[in-house]
């Protein structure tokens, strides 16, 4: 807590307890200090061990495991306020000090009481022990919560989830401070809520509950409809749903915490049975005048006595009679229509009323422990003081209540202060309060208090209503100083009183009840013919509820406000046997909305909680006490005296810093064990201080610890260098010398393998046999020919040892490489290789040029890029004129005539038909051959480029001679115009150098093949054309 003394802490956040305000008279410093923290999602602050607690209306991430450790076993002062903090300190001193404890919660509807319970028992359960046992009596005492919730919470306008009771509960722990046991006492039901709600409110949860449970079977069991309006005792508020209940997840949570508790089947099908009960009751409507009345419709009656096992007939007679009883005799006579609507709604609030009280007694009995444990922390969650437009029995009786605990909460305050001065020796000095003892005496004093005024007028005969109440009221209480009626106030007070009303002015303020109903609720009057009928009923619940004794019983039984004083007293005793915790729970605004801070509303709530009070009656002495050993470790940095470290008593380090910090003597008391100090200024100043020394306490606090921690680094990675290399010598050395063993192992084998290389394999040679086989697989793998290039034929050479298989592996490779090679094959590729196959087959060891033409790819055009450009003027005047189709192949060559032999540069076409001789500069047609006219293509088989085409002269075209061409790619021209002429065995390569041609029609020629060093082609001297090659020549790739 020490962190929010901060200057800046302070200015944003405001202080974490009150008592440390400087103007703490101020309810607007109280207000701001409160909505700083509020703004901030800060919703606790303490009042000294007061907890003061804000709704957030919605959920802060302040309630994990994490956090229940950061509390855990931590005094409230070293950490931030939370409620963790008070079931932390209230759970240490049961364990330490063997004193029972009590945490009293309190607030107005909407506050957040209920969910500040759970939280304390969510944290006693996480930090306390745990065996196979005590988390069973754990899972029970968080799944009371559920089922009590159910049964007696509502939706009001001010809360979704208000609880309509006050609660008591009893958390026993063992000697080791495990939960073995509980029970729980319950206060001042609102039973007027199951018969009437106001607009915008609804029953209590069961009943839409019970209706949204999704199982129709059970429904139909109960002879329930899953509508909510269709009851009478539900549709009153205008409300049956809630958009932040979820009515039927929550009925599922609730009968799983029945099973937990040790509700049996059959008990829990009886409790749903008699909750159904009261639902077909309230729809019971009766028809008559003032002296008679009869039910509109038996059914309801019939089906609702059903429920129960109570006969029909019973049920509708005690509906609509009443039996009186005068002088000894019974007579029975007929309830009016108003009188039975009173006596049918008297019914429901009566079982529902007596279901409830049996409901707690069936869960302590659950969570009884029978080993008598005194160890107890007492959770109270009860109403806070109410203020509403119209304030009637039930507010009188809860303000009385809060009365009684603020009386006993100023009592128990004072009194652990007084004690802490004294056993500090501190004088004590007397505090000044508003003593409410004479508003409990106004209310409860007896034969004079207005509780013991109401139940004589309930008792006394004659015509008894709320007016003759008032009038004995302001005759026996009219003179008293808190008590005000129209009949006793002045002039100006008459004009807010009505004649049936009464002022009390509480310690909270005045509060103005209406006496409209006190006499009946006082009475809380059921009619013996009712309690007959449901005394025979089969339902066990009912049996238990409503014995048969209690009708033998003669003597009337105690008014409500008389049980609840007396329960009430019961509960003062209960807490004053304990040391009580407070948790002041606040609303923060009535629209339940989250981030909003409406200040009237607060400032209401902060008068009636008597926080102001609390404040005044804590800082009447000091604002601040700690132990001597808590101070001085917080502050001796702010002398030099005590600084770093007093070895003298704390006491004595205490004064020598308060002299060094220059404290006024009125400011402080040096008590015992602790330090108080009166004024907060002073306390603030320190803290500024420290803040200040701390900047350089880090700087030399961080120079030491940074000089400390680079030294201890620098001698680790000293050592660590020093054994590391230690260690990898030592294994470097083992390591070479296994390596010289095994080398010296491996050269001897090799040498006796060597001498011994020539005998079978043994023993003595096998090792180095695997060497030579190793090393000459591996050159295999490094010398391989290429898969690539299937014309590559070398191979390494193997020694004697493997001759054979590597023979085996030659083949292997070769035809692998040949399959591979093959497969890598397109479509397109393995045509131009079937004509390379068919080249191969005319040519191959007959054509000197051949072996020079296989490597060079096969195209659909030998032409060089500028004849190219030609093509479409040849295709427009020579292959178009004459029908033929686009080019096979074309390519360019030298032709010779047939007179002289004079060369000429043409481009010969092959097409689909025909050959086209064009002129190879301007694409003119000069000579077509249509394939039936050609007889036979004739080469040598030197490495020259001549080819002579054999044409037929017969007919028309008889003066024409054969067609001799010169070309560099003979290979490939002369197999593309054989397959596409279809004439490949027309194909002649002449061996022996002289082929005849025909000159024309009858005259005859030749062409003579001769070797030489240069390529030449001449007319020779006997008139033939001599050409002269070289058995290689280089090809035009």
């Amino acid at each position: 807590m020490e962190r929010g003394l901060r200057a800046s802490v302070r200015q944003h956040v405001g202080v974490d307890d009150f008592v440390l305000l400087e103007d703490y008279r101020s309810e607007d410093a109280f207000l701001d200090n409160l909505r700083k923290r509020f703004k901030r999602g800060v919703i606790y602050t303490y009042i000294g061990s007061v907890l003061v607690s804000v709704n957030p209306y919605r959920t802060l991430p302040i309630y994990d495991r994490e956090t229940i450790e950061k509390y855990r076993g931590v005094n409230f002062y070293e950490v931030e306020p939370h409620i963790y903090a008070t079931a932390d300190t209230a759970y240490r001193s049961l364990r330490g000090e063997g004193t029972n404890q009590c945490i009293l919660i309190s607030g107005e509807s909407g506050a957040g009481k209920t969910e500040a319970s759970k939280k304390i028992l969510q944290y006693l359960a996480a930090v306390s022990t745990h065996s196979a046992e005590v988390d069973r009596v754990k899972d029970r005492l968080l799944q009371s919560n559920p089922v009590l919730e159910a049964f007696g919470n509502a939706k009001t306008t001010r809360n979704d989830n208000s609880s309509r009771f006050g609660k008591y509960m009893d958390v026993q722990f063992d000697f080791v401070g495990a939960p073995v046991g509980g029970h729980i006492l319950n206060y001042l039901l609102e039973k007027s809520r199951v018969v009437h709600q106001s607009n915008g409110e609804r029953n209590f949860h069961v009943f839409y509950q019970l209706l949204e449970c999704g199982d129709s079977q059970f429904l139909g069991e109960l002879a329930l409809s899953s509508e909510p309006y269709d009851y009478f005792y539900l549709r009153q508020g205008e409300c049956t749903r809630v958009s932040s209940i979820n009515d039927q997840t929550e009925f599922k949570v609730v009968k799983k915490a029945l099973s937990v508790l040790g509700f049996r089947k059959d008990a829990i099908k009886a409790l749903f049975s008699v909750v159904a009960f009261v639902l077909h009751l309230g729809n019971a409507e009766f028809t008559g005048d003032e002296q008679k009345s009869s039910l509109k419709d038996k059914s309801q009656a019939e089906t609702a006595a059903k429920l129960i096992g109570c006969p029909g007939e019973s049920l509708a007679t005690a509906l609509t009679n009443r039996t009186i009883e005068a002088r000894g005799d019974k007579v029975l006579t007929t309830l009016s229509c108003e009188q039975a609507f009173y006596a049918r709604d008297a019914l429901a609030k009566a079982v529902y009323s007596r279901v409830f009280s049996w409901l707690v007694m069936q869960l302590n009995s659950s969570l009884e422990n029978k080993d008598q444990s005194e160890a107890l922390i007492g959770l109270l969650d009860i109403y806070g003081f109410e203020i509403f437009q119209v304030n009637g029995f039930e507010q009188f009786c809860i303000n009385y209540c809060n009365e009684k605990l603020q009386q006993l909460f100023i009592e128990l305050t004072l009194k652990s202060e007084q004690e802490e001065y004294l056993s500090e020796g501190i004088e004590w000095e007397q505090v000044d309060y508003f003593n409410n003892k004479v508003i409990c005496d106004l209310v409860e004093l007896r034969h004079q208090g207005i509780i013991s005024v109401l139940d004589e007028e309930c008792v006394r005969p004659g015509d008894v209503n709320d007016l003759t109440f008032l009038t004995k009221m302001n005759k026996l209480v009219g003179k008293h100083p808190h008590y005000l009626s129209h009949e006793t106030a002045d002039y100006e007070a008459r004009k807010f009183l009505g004649r049936e009303d009464f002022q009390l002015k509480h310690y909270a303020g005045n509060v103005t009840y209406n006496i409209k109903g006190f006499i009946d609720k006082n009475n809380d009057l059921l009619f013996r013919n009712l309690k007959e009928a449901m005394s025979v009923a089969s339902n066990p619940i009912l049996q238990a509820t409503f014995p048969k004794t209690e009708l033998q019983s003669q003597k009337r039984p105690p008014t409500a406000a008389t049980q609840f004083k007396d329960s009430l007293a019961e509960l003062m005793t209960i807490l004053m046997s304990k040391q009580p915790s407070y948790v002041r729970c606040i609303k923060p605004n009535d629209d339940k909305k989250g981030g909003v801070f409406d200040e009237p509303i607060i400032a209401h709530q902060v008068k009636y909680l008597g926080l102001m009070e609390n404040l005044r009656v804590r800082r009447a002495g000091f604002a601040y006490r700690r132990s001597y050993e808590v101070f001085l470790n917080r502050y001796k940095s702010l002398a030099q005296e005590t600084w770093p470290n007093w070895h003298d008593s704390p006491k004595e380090g205490v004064k020598t810093l308060v002299s060094s910090l220059g404290y006024l003597p009125e400011s402080y008391r040096l008590g015992k064990t602790k330090i108080f100090i009166r004024f907060p200024r002073t306390l603030f100043d320190t803290e500024d201080l420290l803040q200040n020394r701390k900047h350089g306490l880090a700087t030399i606090i961080q120079a030491e610890v940074r000089m400390h921690s680079t030294r201890q680094r620098f001698l680790r990675m000293k050592l660590a260098v020093t054994i590391l290399a230690c260690h990898w010598r030592r294994k470097a050395a083992r390591r070479l010398l296994l390596k010289r063993r095994g080398a010296v192992a491996v050269v001897r084998r090799f040498i006796i393998g060597f001498m011994n290389r020539k005998e079978p394999r043994n023993r003595n040679n096998e090792f180095f046999l695997d060497f030579v086989y190793q090393s000459f697989l591996h050159n295999i793998k490094r010398s391989l020919p290429p898969m690539n290039s299937i014309l590559d034929k070398t191979w390494p050479a193997a020694p004697p040892a493997m001759r054979e298989a590597s023979d085996r592996l030659r083949d292997i490779y070769f035809r692998l490489r040949c399959v591979a090679y093959c497969r890598s094959f397109t479509p397109e590729r393995k045509a131009i290789m079937q004509v390379k196959l068919e080249a191969s087959q005319l040519f191959k060891g007959k054509k000197h040029s051949y072996p020079q033409s296989v490597r060079i790819p096969f195209r659909d055009s030998a032409l060089s890029s500028e004849q190219k450009q030609l093509m479409p003027a040849i295709e427009k005047m020579a292959l178009s004129p004459l029908g033929e189709g686009p080019p096979v192949f074309s390519f360019p060559c030298t032709k010779y005539d047939r007179h002289g032999y004079k060369p000429r540069d043409r481009i010969l076409v092959l097409t689909d038909k025909s050959l086209v001789l064009v002129d190879a500069k301007n694409g003119k047609l000069k000579q077509h051959i249509p394939f039936s006219s050609l007889q036979g293509i004739s080469v040598s088989h030197l490495a020259d480029g001549v080819i002579i085409f054999h044409l037929n002269t017969s007919g028309k075209k008889e003066k024409e001679g054969d067609l001799i061409v010169d070309t560099d790619h003979l290979i490939e021209a002369v197999v593309k115009i054989a397959r596409t002429a279809d004439k490949m065995n027309a194909v002649t390569v002449d061996p022996q150098g002289r082929i005849e041609h025909k000159i024309d029609g009858k005259k005859m020629g030749a062409v003579v093949f001769v070797s030489g060093s240069d390529f030449s082609i001449v007319k020779a001297k006997d008139g033939s054309l001599e050409v002269r090659s070289a058995r290689r020549r280089s090809l035009v790739l």
